[in-house]
């Protein structure tokens, strides 16, 4: 079938083809691009007003079709314009849960030429402050419990127009989202450069400091294109070669319907899920918070055909004690990306969920989504494996030097393409350390193999991946530190059936201090998300090994401390 699959890819990028690739330059920069890729996300959203009445957006007992959601944004769009002043290249923060104002915003803001500024809702006050004072949105759309948290930050919104989703007593003085969204008004006309900011999503680095990634309108259009091939691909490949399952002639035609289980302001969610499902005319069920009982409720009830969320929600869903209790026979694909999908749950989900066949992507919010995609019949074969690079992808495995390792050989993959992010906002230093030549240095340790098929081996970035969510060693580092009786720390993740990992701390107490673990995770829980405080806390009074640069050994503390003597 790997044969099936390099013939089908040719022929679908192939000249005249639907995802016919060609090369494009951006500043100065020769990138693949797919030629059909929409031209902005103004025209992805406008495009889909041709679904109607179709359901597209679902909360709790909430419904809305395209079409009446299209009324909304669209008015949205005028009043951010008209009453606000928004202008393309301004910015419109959204912070909130997955309410329903979420992508209604967004398609608002991108739709007008304005560029989404993406807050991770789960961000202490100060964590909000920082991203809020780096991107200088001009409107902030947020619900009650963000509203609260900047509400001790004057500074960080003054000036601003500030909107209230979902709640009848701001913290701060704000606009209610119903004067937003109230009466009708037309889309206002705007021109949309495609390489111009889409959105800004923070990712942070081994520096601690969260960067504000600059994803293009090129590069969200041509992730959806990459998702879309990877979608047709699969099953003429698999047909091709005779390994097409035999279709159920009494299963009920369902239409697309994907279970919006991770947080919008994550590319996951947004640019992997939202934004080709709303293409393709799919209804999004969003949830409050993450709950796998729930999930499957709304699984059954809402005939949901695709959950992608991290592997572990996966894992609950099949390994839940009620699971018989439900219909998950509309499920035609589960799995999802942000973290491997261990080989055993591969198998796990194909043989659990009889009508669902096993996915995964892998990629970065500096790729605007995803690098390379697997699923099905290839999935299986090779469960290990993150799939090939998509096809506006070229892609390097190098070596510390920058050199192409043999083929076969680990290192550092680097990818360049159209999906590349701008760079960094504010940051040219971390841009050029991150992007040469257009290439994206991954920060992961790789293998391609003889079909092209993409195997993590490890991070070279200084990182702890627990549950989806990137949290960096040293940023968590800098708030141990700021307690006067930590005199040493280093953090490292932690292996964990649940969540991949989990964050561990290795602590030095201070001469003559003292410090409980509790202790210790209240104060850093002041300073940063709860997610990213450790679990795993070990004080010493011995000092941490080092190398002869001065650098702590991370691995051997990860590999020689053991959980249960933790706090």
């Amino acid at each position: 079938m790997y044969k099936e699959l390099d013939q089908i890819t040719k022929q679908l990028t192939g000249p005249g083809g639907p995802f016919e690739v060609h090369q494009i330059e951006i500043a100065g920069v020769p990138l693949r691009a797919y030629k059909g890729a929409p031209a902005d996300m103004r025209q992805v959203w406008l495009s889909t007003a041709a679904y109607g009445d179709k359901p597209y957006l679902v909360f709790e007992d909430e419904r809305s079709s395209f079409a009446e959601t299209h009324a909304t944004v669209a008015t949205v769009a005028r009043y951010l314009v008209d009453q606000l002043g928004v202008r393309p290249g301004d910015r419109v923060a959204i912070a909130m849960r997955n309410y329903p104002e979420w992508p209604i915003a967004y398609w608002a803001t991108v739709s007008i030429g304005a560029t989404v500024v993406g807050m991770n809702a789960w961000w202490t006050g100060p964590e909000l402050s920082y991203a809020l004072e780096d991107s200088q949105p001009k409107v902030i759309v947020a619900d009650r419990e963000r509203l609260e948290r900047m509400a001790d930050h004057p500074e960080a919104i003054a000036g601003r127009h500030l909107v209230a989703v979902r709640t009848d007593a701001p913290a701060v003085a704000a606009t209610p989202w119903s004067e937003l969204a109230r009466g009708e008004a037309d889309m206002p006309d705007v021109a949309i450069d495609p390489d111009s900011d889409a959105c800004i999503f923070y990712t942070s680095g081994t520096t601690g400091k969260p960067k504000g990634a600059q994803l293009t309108h090129r590069g969200c259009t041509n992730n959806i294109m990459s998702m879309g091939f990877w979608n047709v691909a699969v099953p003429m490949a698999m047909e091709a070669a005779g390994r097409k399952a035999p279709a159920d002639p009494d299963a009920p035609a369902v239409d697309p319907s994907f279970l919006v289980v991770t947080p919008l302001f994550h590319v996951t969610a947004c640019n992997c899920v939202m934004h080709g499902a709303t293409l393709s005319g799919a209804k999004l069920v969003l949830m409050y918070k993450w709950d796998a009982l729930r999930a499957l409720e709304l699984i059954d009830g809402e005939k949901i055909t695709t959950m992608s969320g991290v592997p572990v929600m996966s894992r609950e869903i099949i390994a839940h004690p009620r699971f018989e209790e439900f219909d998950t026979s509309s499920l035609k694909a589960l799995g999802g990306g942000g973290a491997a999908i261990q080989p055993d749950l591969v198998k796990k989900i194909d043989n659990r969920v009889g009508s669902a066949r096993p996915g995964t992507g892998y990629g970065m919010t500096e790729a605007c989504g995803v690098i390379t995609m697997n699923s099905a019949d290839f999935f299986v074969d090779k469960p290990h494996t993150a799939g090939p690079l998509l096809p506006c992808f070229e892609g390097r495995v190098v070596d510390e030097q920058g050199k192409d390792v043999p083929p076969g050989g680990a290192g550092e993959l680097w990818v360049r393409g159209a999906q590349v992010i701008k760079g960094y906002l504010n940051r040219p230093e971390a841009t050029a350390e991150t992007i040469t030549d257009g290439w994206l240095h991954t920060g992961d340790v790789t293998t391609i193999d003889e079909h092209g098929f993409v195997a993590i081996v490890d991070r070279a970035k200084d990182m702890v991946l627990r549950g989806g969510e990137n949290v960096y060693c040293a940023e968590v580092e800098a708030a141990i530190f700021d307690h006067e009786a930590v005199a040493e720390c280093t953090v490292f993740g932690v292996a964990d059936d649940r969540l991949g990992e989990e964050v561990g701390a290795a602590v030095v107490v201070a001469e003559g201090k003292s410090i409980d673990a509790d202790e210790l995770r209240a104060f850093v829980r002041e300073r940063i998300a709860g997610f990213k405080v450790p679990r795993y806390i070990w004080l010493r009074r011995e000092l941490l090994p080092r190398n002869a640069s001065g650098k702590f050994l991370k691995r051997e503390l990860r590999e020689t401390l053991d959980p249960a003597d933790a706090c």
